[in-house]
């Protein structure tokens, strides 16, 4: 079973697979945000231009029910060009995001950090990890932790890859792979116990330096919670062939 079918231009039909942790009717935004980009990939396409940044704001739970996808251009050109995407369900936005496709040339490339850990085997702790086992999205994805670990405090880097399709019979790019993958760089790096908190992200940007490549992409997180009930996310991510750019999530916490 897919994430999603499609039903028509634009509209869809969520799975269980894309169920999040918080609550088994809304889902996770990582499906959300891939299905996004999935629509924004289709959206006055260019020659030679590449999507290079995403800025997604949460406004709800997205309901795993029928969905509508809305782009447009913002800003058009040859060298940039700006989109905009919107998820409504029932008539009502839940999300929306801003996009930036520019030109690809040649460049100097300057040394990004080194590549992560090789992707690790997988263990008994891994395929008994809440993170599998406990909700649609989880089980969705082949999760390997090359540090911390399924719902352990702390930073963690944890190498992903999605075993489902994105769009029943449509084929997924590495970025809306990443982008699947992305969204959950707090739930894999927690500063506060799951048991007794929500951290719930209210938005989340990725910017790319290179067009990512693979079925794996990796996630090197960290989550910071400041005295006021609002925390940060920043994700370094990397597909196989090493760093590709970074994430941040603006996080509301709060005791359960």
């Amino acid at each position: 079973m897919s994430m999603y079918r499609r039903l028509a231009m634009g509209r869809y039909l969520a799975s269980e697979h894309t169920q999040g942790p918080w609550d088994p009717g809304s889902q996770h935004m990582g499906p959300v945000t891939a299905l996004m980009v999935h629509e924004l990939d289709r959206t006055a396409p260019l020659p030679g231009l590449a999507l290079s940044r995403l800025a997604v704001d949460v406004f709800a739970p997205v309901p795993v029910a029928e969905l509508e996808v809305v782009t447009d251009v913002v800003r058009d050109g040859k060298r940039v060009q700006c989109l905009s995407a919107a998820v409504l369900s029932g008539g009502r936005e839940y999300a929306r995001a801003t996009a930036w496709r520019i030109r690809e040339a040649d460049t100097p490339a300057t040394p990004a950090a080194g590549p992560p850990a090789p992707v690790p085997p997988p263990s008994p702790e891994h395929a008994a990890s809440y993170l599998v086992s406990g909700f649609g999205y989880g089980r969705a994805f082949d999760w390997r932790f090359a540090r911390g670990g399924p719902m352990l405090p702390g930073p963690a880097t944890v190498w992903g890859r999605l075993t489902v399709p994105l769009v029943e019979g449509e084929e997924i790019t590495p970025f809306e792979r990443l982008a699947a993958f992305a969204d959950s760089g707090n739930g894999v790096s927690p500063a506060v116990d799951f048991a007794t908190h929500v951290f719930v992200n209210v938005d989340l940007t990725i910017s790319l330096f290179r067009t990512p490549v693979g079925e794996w992409t990796c996630m090197d997180a960290a989550t910071a919670i400041g005295p006021s009930g609002r925390g940060l996310t920043r994700t370094t991510l990397y597909d196989e062939r090493g760093e590709v750019g970074a994430a941040t999530q603006t996080l509301f916490v709060a005791p359960r």
